[in-house]
């Protein structure tokens, strides 16, 4: 039987009111993350980081063509913590608002792609800051590690749309997505382990608590995907892995907010 199939049909007393329990949290998320962000945007001091562009340029003295970095643009971090946060609090509100019958209707079905479009943008700008808190500062690699990180989350969508149609769960696009998920913190790692060789260049200290803390929080999401599709326990209610991610998204967005702002946004 397939997942639309096992689900389909008039909801039951106690689904129906799971939903409107699930309305009500993604309100209150919505207002946890609005406030978090409203607070970052308005309250950390001017750090900025630098990005920059590479391209080659013609040196006449060697005849040969070189990298010429130049600086694109100073990133205020303030403001760029506070958009994961915002971009979290408009998906959420919107959920429990005007998107609801909508939201509704796939949490029937075992789907919700407004979870995957919004953490295509909320936890690519988050890998995109982490880069660059450990010297990912050329924009061409910037953009990559927010593209890969963001078509992991779209893979997300065509798991829970292809397995509507299947009779026994198709893994394909959830091992793409792992693996494109993988590629930025390769990237990440590289770099770190750069500069802490370097000797003179070591990442801040709080640094080091943000890489392996969201490396394993990006990894829970997919062991919640994992334990939904099998059923595990609890998770044979797809509500139930619906309230862990956003549970989820709250916590990894939460303390990767304030690892920064104590690190290095906090005013002096």
């Amino acid at each position: 039987m397939s997942r639309e199939q096992a689900v389909k049909g008039k909801p039951s007393v106690s689904q129906d009111e799971s939903l409107k329990k699930l309305r009500r949290f993604n309100a209150i998320m919505g207002f946890l993350h609005l406030i978090q962000g409203i607070f970052m945007w308005v309250v950390s001091n001017d750090k900025t980081y630098p990005i920059f562009t590479n391209y080659l340029s013609f040196d006449r003295a060697t005849f040969t063509l070189k990298p010429n970095p130049q600086l694109l643009y100073q990133l205020r971090f303030g403001p760029a913590v506070a958009l994961f946060l915002l971009a979290s609090a408009m998906a959420h509100f919107y959920l429990s608002t005007i998107g609801y019958q909508k939201y509704r209707e796939n949490l029937k079905k075992g789907m919700n792609p407004i979870r995957f479009y919004e953490y295509a943008v909320s936890s690519s700008l988050m890998i995109v800051l982490i880069g660059m808190l450990v010297g990912v500062w050329d924009l061409g690699t910037l953009i990559a590690l927010f593209g890969i990180n963001a078509m992991m989350n779209l893979f997300g969508i065509m798991m829970e749309y292809h397995n509507q149609n299947t009779k026994k769960t198709s893994w394909r696009a959830f091992i793409y997505g792992s693996i494109a998920g993988f590629i930025p913190w390769i990237v990440i790692f590289l770099y770190f382990m750069g500069a802490v060789s370097s000797g003179d260049a070591k990442p801040p200290v709080f640094v080091y608590a943000i890489i392996p803390t969201l490396f394993v929080m990006f990894n829970i999401f997919a062991i919640n995907m994992v334990l939904q599709y099998k059923k595990v326990g609890p998770w044979r209610d797809y509500l139930f892995g619906e309230r862990v991610y956003i549970i989820l998204s709250l916590v990894a967005k939460t303390v990767l907010a304030w690892l920064i702002w104590f690190g290095t946004l906090a005013p002096v």
